[in-house]
């Protein structure tokens, strides 16, 4: 089943044309990894999934992206941001309790039954692979946890409010060996219940997660194909000089 269905997708900001001509599909429970040099317009094509982009200034499109059947300009923003949630580069904890951080979004959306909010954030934490390290100190501050660990957490946050599709851009960046492979982990178990589209400049970690890959250079997408086949037989001669190192 076909989750996203993109079509002709062009974005500008401004003079600058960030994304050329993008027809695409994303598949239901699948590990979309995003690969692709600085500026070769994968985090401007994430942040379209879930119109992150209508923030910024000078910005417009053309084209057309559908989640499911419905055109994302038909969506209510908000409703579509708990549809459709996000996972930033940098771990960003608010200033609450862990249990407060991940049951802020729910209690945005209308709960307030303690019950039911306890059920999503242990629910939350443990498919963030995070439970176990924190169950016996909800009530601290999040700004007590490690870089990994906050990560997670952030994680769980989008968890909570149930989304459909995760989007991550570049999680581990800032995440030492042990902590990327935690948040690997997680991202890995979380395909059976979630779509998930992966942006990441590590090339080995697209190889590892991922069971699609797309190659972006220059606001267009070179190639898309299984993971395994882009990475040990590319098609186009871009994406072999890019995983081997030649440029990026």
């Amino acid at each position: 089943m076909v989750k996203f269905y993109i079509k002709d997708l062009n974005i500008w900001f401004g003079s600058v044309h960030a994304v050329k001509q993008l027809s695409m599909e994303v598949n239901s429970n699948e590990i979309l990894s995003v690969i692709g040099p600085s500026n070769s317009g994968k985090t401007t094509f994430l942040r379209m999934l879930n119109r992150l982009n209508d923030l910024t200034p000078n910005f417009r499109m053309s084209g057309e992206i559908k989640l499911e059947k419905e055109n994302i300009k038909n969506i209510d923003a908000q409703i579509l941001r708990k549809r459709v949630g996000m996972v930033f580069a940098l771990p960003l904890p608010l200033p609450l309790s862990i249990f407060d951080n991940v049951s802020y979004g729910v209690k945005m959306h209308g709960v307030k039954n303690k019950n039911i909010l306890e059920e999503k954030v242990k629910k939350a934490l443990k498919e963030a692979y995070l439970w176990e390290e924190v169950k016996d100190r909800l009530n601290e501050s999040a700004f007590k946890l490690s870089g990994g660990q906050q990560q997670r957490l952030c994680i769980a946050r989008t968890l909570a409010v149930e989304p459909e599709v995760i989007l991550f851009d570049e999680p581990c960046s800032g995440l030492d060996p042990i902590s990327t492979a935690k948040v690997e982990d997680a991202i890995g178990l979380l395909k059976k219940n979630y779509t998930i589209v992966l942006v990441t400049n590590n090339v080995k970690q697209a190889a590892r997660v991922g069971d699609r890959t797309a190659f972006f250079l220059s606001g267009e997408l070179i190639e898309l194909d299984k993971t395994d086949k882009i990475f040990t037989a590319p098609v186009k001669k871009q994406t072999d000089d890019y995983i081997r190192g030649k440029f990026g």
